[in-house]
């Protein structure tokens, strides 16, 4: 996931030096991280299969049941339509920033997310692996 921010932004997710990290600091802190992260795979209905805990917080969800999750549920059934012309973008440049939308909790509390950055998970080899966003910009709606 960090890697694939770099690639395409050109920026640090965790700052710099990460890369010298061990992968289980480096787990650890994008888990602990005071922003939202979150991602999902390649399904035809994508399912979200990682959230931090700052994500984990505001979807009010735990692990189990957000990494089942459709990602498509993150918004309301309304704002569906808007998500995926958003996705089909990022699948297009490689990603989007200063992205702005409502979303929604598993208990039905609106926010607002401002200055989000969506980007495209590759693999080592370049190939798609799904798509992740990360925001630390929310209001109640």
């Amino acid at each position: 996931m960090v890697d694939s921010f770099r690639r395409w932004t050109g920026n640090d997710l965790l700052g710099p030096d990460i890369t010298r990290l061990p992968d289980s600091t480096l787990a650890r802190r994008l888990y602990e991280a005071p922003f939202v992260v979150v991602s999902h795979g390649i399904e035809t209905d994508p399912v979200l299969n990682y959230g931090n805990h700052a994500a984990l917080e505001r979807w009010e969800l735990d692990w189990e049941t957000f990494t089942k999750t459709p990602s498509r549920f993150t918004a309301e059934a309304p704002a569906r339509e808007e998500r995926a012309r958003l996705l089909e973008e990022v699948t297009r440049h490689g990603f989007i920033a200063n992205y702005a939308g409502i979303r929604v909790s598993s208990t039905g509390k609106r926010f607002r997310i401002t200055e989000a950055v969506v980007w495209n998970l590759v693999d080592s080899n370049g190939n798609p692996a799904g798509q992740a966003a990360t925001f630390d910009r929310w209001e109640e709606v």
